[in-house]
């Protein structure tokens, strides 16, 4: 028996693609229904307001509306989208804060 591998193609030359997770839609933005606002593994971020979870965890948008990330403490950090006409464009969660 060999007490070396031949010299062959090399054992390391594979690798598999980057899954593109991440925030894709940020606090603030004008989204549509059926818009992506975030790719995860898990439950890192919740569902709020006018927004479901996919079957791969992902958050999409229900209505029309402008994105708001809000962190409730233990209880964890969510994404909602609210209707344009409860949340000013460019700042949204500062007016949602400053209103409770």
């Amino acid at each position: 028996m060999a007490h070396k591998k031949g010299g062959g193609s090399s054992t390391n030359g594979r690798d598999s693609h980057g899954q593109r997770l991440g925030i894709k839609r940020f606090g603030g933005q004008l989204v549509s229904s059926g818009s992506i606002l975030i790719r995860q593994r898990g439950t890192r971020y919740k569902a709020g307001r006018n927004v479901e979870r996919a079957k791969d965890d992902s958050l999409y948008a229900v209505i029309n509306g402008i994105v708001l990330f809000e962190d409730k403490g233990g209880h964890g950090k969510f994404i909602s989208v609210l209707p344009q006409d409860e949340a000013k464009v460019g700042g949204a969660d500062r007016a949602h804060n400053a209103a409770n």
